[in-house]
């Protein structure tokens, strides 16, 4: 979420080069943290317009191949043949009779002069200014995670044995002077307060500072208490002197599946360090705690999503943006009045209907009774995906129940929030057999934005999961079905989204959300989400571009939060 044509990635904001506050710790000075990892969780998304110009896109193609004929001389090795083969492949694939004569050298010596190389030693980001020196992923080299040029594994596995628990480290990892470990209890609203008031000031924002993340304590208290979770893999960092709480690592248990393995993993988001306190090597320390908590409870894999390039994505994903408020995107900086358009007709094209077409048809909102059957159609419909996330009926009344606030549940409940709601969940239930045909669920993560007094905050909204029984018809993708039905519910989600008083609905392109991206409005952002599995090798899975056969999408089956 951020001014458009510019790249969204992780908080790796330089720190400040000035002293803490009473308490805080030393002077950070200048970062120099080589082996500091980059914090993980949803990555910040980015807007931009759309070209659908077929003249655009055949000037792009020519503008690219002039580029790269440009830069065909010279350029040091190091760059791994497998991404050379990558980028050939695609720039022979969309960039038209020109590229037919692009040749390993030429591509290798235009990633070269692109700074490429660079970008998979870590030694720049991706992003631009705000993106950490990532030195040779010194940290990431000591742990079991795929290294980047790697070849894709012949079979799916560990990287590293598990152990039994006399062998796991008991002791808490080493910090620097004047913090301490602590075990953060959010259901204890102070402390819950202390992680909000963090990641408020200090967690993911966007390149230029123009946006951060402001995840509500109300959302925070349901995302890190799903069932079987551990008090323990919440994790903090405090000044010794006054306790104040200067870090943050979170993890919650899950089961995963990748393709044919199912394993206990955790889901590990929310690393954030205080940005005066950058310098001090806490990240490294945060991961390798909360790695050695998990370890003790026979937890030896996790997943975990980042912005940047680190060793080694299993699947990228992009940002995709359904404008809503369009006035208020426009006045924020999210995007821009195209030069060809007034504000009037832009707001006159993203326009939503009033109410959800299937209002009537079934529609309503889910409410407990609905668990055992929209358990059964999310895992029907989730094994699908190359990787998911595998959930029972107490998983299933968490994540889609549990947050959504205090108030009755009544026909016009889809027309306002409720106080305290974090994800809104509504079900198809056919009136003659009463079966749950459909479901959709979305969820809110605001932004607070930081370049205008005309607003505080930017209303976010994101996809979250859904499925429909459409999916399971003979030949029902192929011919177009699945697609319509797509569309109408998350069509109504939009509405509801709309009514509910959100400025825009982000989606990825994982799940099924390619068959519906484009019809629906929504907008090709720049922003790109890396989604990565710790000690375990699987070969790449289809997330922003099809992989092996498998669309676009269909390899990701996991939305983080």
């Amino acid at each position: 979420m951020a001014p458009s044509q510019k790249a969204k990635e992780k908080e790796v904001a330089e720190p400040e080069e000035e002293r803490p506050e009473p308490g805080d710790g030393e002077e950070t000075g200048s970062e120099g943290s080589e082996d500091e990892p980059e914090p993980t969780g949803s990555s910040l998304p980015e807007s931009s317009m759309p070209s659908t110009s077929s003249k655009k896109k055949k000037k792009k193609r020519s503008k690219a191949m002039k580029a790269l004929n440009a830069l065909r001389s010279g350029g040091k090795d190091g760059i791994p043949d497998a991404l050379v083969n990558t980028v050939l492949e695609r720039v022979r694939q969309e960039g038209g009779e020109e590229a037919a004569k692009a040749d390993p050298a030429s591509v290798r010596a235009a990633l070269e002069q692109m700074k490429i190389k660079d970008v998979i030693q870590g030694k720049a980001g991706i992003g631009g200014k705000n993106q950490k020196d990532m030195g040779g992923h010194k940290f990431w080299a000591t742990q079991p995670v795929p290294q980047l040029g790697e070849e894709a594994p012949v079979a799916d596995g560990y990287i590293e044995p598990s152990k039994p628990p006399e062998e796991v480290r008991q002791e808490p990892y080493p910090l620097p002077k004047d913090f301490e470990w602590t075990t953060v209890d959010v259901n204890d609203p102070a402390q819950l307060r202390e992680v909000y008031e963090l990641l408020s000031g200090h967690y993911v924002e966007d390149d230029v500072a123009s946006f951060r993340f402001q995840y509500s304590a109300h959302f925070l208290h349901w995302a890190l208490q799903p069932p079987g979770y551990y008090k323990e893999w919440h994790v903090g960092v405090r000044v010794a002197s006054n306790k104040k709480l200067v870090a943050f690592i979170s993890g919650v248990p899950m089961s995963v599946r990748v393709r044919d393995n199912t394993f206990k993993a955790s889901e590990v988001n929310f690393l954030c360090v205080h940005k005066k306190l950058r310098s001090k090597r806490l990240a490294p320390v945060l991961i390798k705690e909360i790695t050695r908590q998990c370890h003790l409870k026979g937890v030896f894999q996790a997943l975990y999503t980042a912005g940047l390039l680190l060793p080694t994505p299993i699947a990228t994903c992009r940002y995709y943006h359904r404008m809503v408020n369009v006035k208020k995107l426009v006045e924020v900086n999210f995007t821009s009045v195209p030069s060809s358009m007034t504000m009037a007709r832009l707001i006159r094209l993203n326009k939503l209907p009033d109410t959800p077409k299937l209002l009537g048809h079934g529609l309503r909102e889910m409410e407990e009774r609905d668990v055992p059957q929209v358990t059964e159609l999310y895992g029907k419909y989730m094994d699908r995906f190359g990787m998911a996330h595998i959930m029972d009926e107490e998983e299933i009344r968490h994540s889609l129940l549990s947050g959504r606030g205090e108030g009755p549940t009544t026909p016009d409940s889809w027309k306002t929030p409720r106080e305290k709601q974090v994800v809104w969940t509504y079900v198809v239930e056919n009136p003659e057999t009463h079966k749950i045909t459909d479901y959709f669920s979305f969820f809110s993560l605001p932004s607070t934005v930081m370049t205008t007094d005309k607003h505080n905050l930017l209303n976010a909204a994101y996809v979250f999961y859904y499925g429909t029984d459409v999916a399971f018809i003979e030949g029902a993708e192929e011919d177009g079905r699945l697609k319509k039905r797509l569309e109408e519910i998350m069509g109504d989600c939009l509405v509801i989204a709309s009514r509910c008083e959100f400025d825009v609905l982000n989606a990825l392109t994982h799940m099924d959300n390619v068959e519906f991206l484009t019809d629906l409005r929504f907008h090709t952002g720049d922003g790109m989400l890396n989604y990565y599995l710790y000690n375990w090798r699987t070969a790449p899975l289809a997330g922003v571009t099809p992989v092996g056969g498998v669309p676009a999408g269909k390899g990701i089956g996991v939305v983080m939060l």
